[in-house]
């Protein structure tokens, strides 16, 4: 991993909120997770923006069956009050089932003294079925 210590630091610390807010089933507490203007990307979908529909996207999620959100950061560059990170992630269910993995990019932004999301794209590595 790259960048700066201390913005790794943290980031991997709101990473780790996140990942423990989204195993609680706290959909509000994920979307707090991110700033007042935020887009989340999901693959075959289109933005989605502002607090309420994040909040709504990992209500879906939660409500699918997925249980845990692992995240693995491989980089985090920071760029003042702004730093991006690139990861992998993977969707889990009932017992630890895989239930997709792919990467991510995500863009964090500063807001009142907080690192939150503010864009976040992701998408599968699972093949499509043929």
């Amino acid at each position: 991993m790259n960048g700066s210590t201390e913005v790794q630091a943290d980031i991997l610390a709101a990473e780790k909120v996140f990942m423990s807010t989204f195993s609680r089933g706290d959909a509000a507490g994920i979307a707090a997770c991110y700033t007042h203007d935020a887009q989340l990307m999901p693959p075959h979908s289109d933005f989605l923006e502002g607090l309420p529909a994040i909040q709504g996207a990992f209500q879906a999620f939660m409500d699918m069956g997925v249980k845990e959100m692992k995240l693995e950061t491989l980089e985090v560059e920071g760029y003042g009050d702004a730093a991006s990170e690139v990861g992998k992630f993977a969707l889990e269910g009932e017992g630890g089932q895989v239930l997709d993995q792919g990467k991510y990019v995500v863009i964090w932004k500063k807001e009142a003294g907080k690192w939150k999301l503010h864009r976040d794209i992701f998408n599968s590595s699972v093949p499509v079925p043929e």
